[in-house]
């Protein structure tokens, strides 16, 4: 299994094994207090800091810091936030860049630190508590407690929370380097729309850019194009939002009360695009979470609300009232009866097993046993000892007042159990399969046994990068509830909800974060197959960072989804589960493309390991030691791949690559490459192909994994395509005729 973006495995009947585990020295473990020492050579370091602040440049000092030991030089300091800074103040938050000045220089793959100063939050637990609940149901960040350090003096206690960056999408997604923003425009407006997803600015591109933040190298026309269907087209939202992912989003934040978000002013998560074509909503900046933050809720209580009223905030407000400003992650999704139902049951698995049950003080005091000392030492909080002590059960009253957590969430937790749509659920008492493990390519039946349900549907996906696709469960009676499918993979992931007239309900709770897991063999021999790679990679295809680095193609002979999942590559006959492939889906007479570069900070489809281009060997196998494919080449020839032909089937040779696409039926004498030119490159709406001669030839456009995106046949020697459908990124240009097949890495930007 992969890190991260395929996290819990769940066997029959309803066993769940999670994987998540901390090292006792750890960045971001819960119980490791960090300790962190910031050196600068300028005494005057807080004025320089402050007037870079105000400049608005994002500019940095340079400092040495030391992570419990750990020494780096040269990092970059700036402070961070927008309501938690001010240069009259002591104790900022702030962004240290770790490889500021030393390319590639991090600590446990971190290259960015961000450092809250508990403002707003006199009980110093709010957004270490917030995350710990919030990464039960969705990706998000780690986060625990700093001792930080400023020339040999103590400057205070922070909370130490996970940057949402690279190293975050590599942990949770199974490929990185998909479209990515961050969801707080530049300058919040406090009677306007922010970040809202809203179309009102236009379909400018440019009328967004002070909205979004644009963290990947491309990506507004995914955005725009999320921001049309969402507005225009809500019943085909699926499409291009994981909508339970959103919902889960806001179920938190209604449950705890964390309106500095999303449901308040339209800002704080981060949206990143997946390589399934999905958008997923990331929750950030807790740090005013448990009522903290009660300046509006942009419906009944746009003007602000009281703790009483925190206590009974509606979690349907843009549904059962009117929205301020526009908030279409909300409304258009809610005016679905199924999304509605699924919100409200998301709004309960929350509540019961954080709230209800009270786990939430227990961790409270767990993690006030590790800080106490540190809170009292601390020089420059904003708050006494006693506002300290007191906050987890009672309001502290200062420029605002602050609930005690307990004080605001037993009321709260009680309305919520007792809100329609949330107080009469159906339960599902069991689900269970006629079969133990997949036979690939056969049958299965599942059963979910039921009482006070209506309806019930069975969600399955055969690979964990896929989307789940759905199936109504047929009604025997008694409330049993089953489905039947047919050419099942040799894994698959599911879950099942159901309805009555006003509530839903998921096994397990925690869907679709949390699912069941069904694994079995392959099945028949050969079906999947090392079917082509490069050993000499120097200009053919550039992976999602635009570096031209060794890969390698399965493709899939059988007539069902495979999966990756339990299956190994290698490079070393002595040693066969060298790298852990994640769990991808290849379907029948499909393709997956992994880079072999050493670089697994890339992403998950990146190995541990190199090819040499003088020959050797790779292997795939499974977890018994078992080899499903083997192949020992001999040296390879610069730009030209090892490939089977006739494909998926025959021997190796050496061929012009066809990367993630059939191989060509011809020998190495007969490819003189075929000469041609794009410009422009990078190109926008549409780009000119120039080559010599005329003739019938395919072009086809690839993306990183190596998925088809634009195909079109022509005849001339100047052939003009358009690509304004295509999202931002890099991808693969082939032209191919009957005898040759020529590549060019080709990066759209809109």
């Amino acid at each position: 299994m992969s890190r991260g973006w395929f996290k819990y495995l769940i066997y029959l009947p309803l066993w769940l094994l999670t994987i998540s585990a901390w090292s006792q020295d750890d960045l971001y473990a819960p119980g490791h207090l960090t300790e962190i020492r910031l050196t600068f050579a300028e005494d005057n370091w807080d004025a320089l800091l402050d007037a870079l602040y105000l400049a608005g440049e994002d500019g940095r000092l340079e400092a040495t810091i030391e992570i419990d030991g750990v020494v780096l030089n040269q990092v970059g300091v700036r402070y961070k936030g927008f309501s938690s800074v001010s240069v009259d103040q002591e104790k900022n938050p702030f962004n240290i860049k770790l490889d500021y000045i030393v390319a590639g220089q991090s600590y446990q793959g971190r290259d960015k630190l961000k450092l809250a100063n508990v403002i707003h939050d006199p009980s110093f637990l709010r957004e270490v508590l917030s995350y710990e609940v919030a990464r039960q149901y969705m990706p998000a960040g780690m986060a625990n407690f700093a001792k930080l350090f400023i020339n040999d003096e103590y400057w205070g206690l922070y909370t130490n929370v996970e940057a949402v960056e690279k190293e975050f999408l590599v942990n949770h997604f199974p490929d990185p380097d998909g479209s990515f923003f961050k969801c707080n425009p530049e300058q919040l407006d406090l009677f306007g729309e922010n970040s809202n997803l809203s179309n009102t600015p236009g379909s400018a591109e440019a009328n967004y850019y002070e909205l979004y933040t644009l963290e990947s190298e491309t990506g507004w026309t995914d955005l725009l194009d999320l921001i049309d269907v969402l507005n225009d087209d809500a019943q085909n939202v699926e499409s291009v939002l994981n909508v339970d992912r959103a919902l889960w989003m806001h179920a938190f934040n209604y449950g705890l009360i964390n309106y500095d978000s999303y449901i308040g002013f339209a800002q704080n998560y981060y949206l990143y695009h997946d390589h399934n074509g999905q958008w997923n909503t990331i929750p950030w900046d807790l740090n005013m979470s448990f009522g903290s933050f009660r300046l509006t809720d942009a419906s009944d209580y746009y003007d602000g609300f009281t703790i009483e009223q925190a206590k009974t905030m509606d979690p349907l407000a843009h549904y059962n009232s009117f929205s301020a400003f526009p908030r279409p992650l909300l409304r258009n999704l809610f005016e679905d009866d199924h999304y509605r139902k699924m919100f409200l049951a998301h709004l309960r698995t929350i509540t019961t097993e954080n709230f209800e049950n009270q786990s939430y003080i227990d961790r409270a005091e767990y993690y006030r046993a590790i800080i106490d000392t540190a809170v009292a030492d601390d020089p420059n909080k904003f708050y006494s000892d006693e506002d300290f002590d007191a906050n987890l059960n009672e309001t502290v009253e200062d420029l605002a007042d602050y609930p005690g957590l307990t004080e605001l969430m037993e009321p709260r937790a009680a309305w919520l159990l007792d809100y329609e749509g949330i107080s009469n659920p159906p339960v599902i008492d069991s689900v269970w399969s006629t079969v133990g493990t997949l036979t690939a390519g056969g049958n299965a039946g599942f059963f979910a046994q039921t009482s006070n349900a209506a309806s019930a549907w069975f969600y399955y996906r055969y690979g964990g990068s896929d989307v789940f696709s759905s199936a109504v469960m047929i009604d025997e009676g008694n409330g049993l509830f089953s489905v039947d499918l047919t050419n099942t993979g040799n894994a698959m992931d599911y879950y099942v909800y159901t309805e009555n007239e006003t509530d839903g309900r998921f096994a397990p709770e925690r869907a679709a974060y949390e699912f069941y897991h069904l694994h079995g063999e392959l099945g028949s021999e050969n079906s999947v197959v090392i079917n082509e790679f490069m050993a000499f990679n120097s200009a053919v295809v550039a992976d999602g960072t635009g570096d031209y680095d060794d890969w390698l193609e399965l493709y899939n002979n059988a007539s069902y989804t495979v999966s990756t999942s339990g299956l190994f590559l290698t490079d070393d006959p002595l040693n066969l589960t060298k790298w852990a492939m994640p769990d991808v889906s290849i379907a029948p007479d499909g393709y997956a493309i992994f880079w072999l570069d050493e670089q697994g900070s890339e992403g998950a489809l990146h190995t541990n390991f190199q090819l040499s281009q003088l020959g050797e060997y790779l292997a795939i196998s499974d977890s018994a030691g078992t080899i499903i494919d083997e192949v020992t080449f001999d040296a390879a020839t610069e730009n030209l791949s090892y490939s089977r032909f006739p494909n998926g089937t025959g021997d190796f040779i050496e061929m012009t690559p066809t990367f993630a696409a059939e191989n060509a039926p011809v020998s190495v004498e007969q490819m003189a490459p075929m000469e041609f030119k794009i410009y422009p490159n990078p190109a926008n709406d549409q780009l000119w192909i120039a080559r010599d001669g005329v003739g019938a030839i395919q072009i086809e456009i690839r993306n990183s994994v190596g998925e088809l995106c634009a195909s079109q046949s022509d005849r001339g020697g100047l052939v003009l395509l358009a690509i304004n459908h295509l999202p931002n990124g890099y991808y693969t240009l082939t032209l191919s005729d009957k005898t040759r097949s020529t590549s060019q890495k080709l990066l759209i930007i809109h």
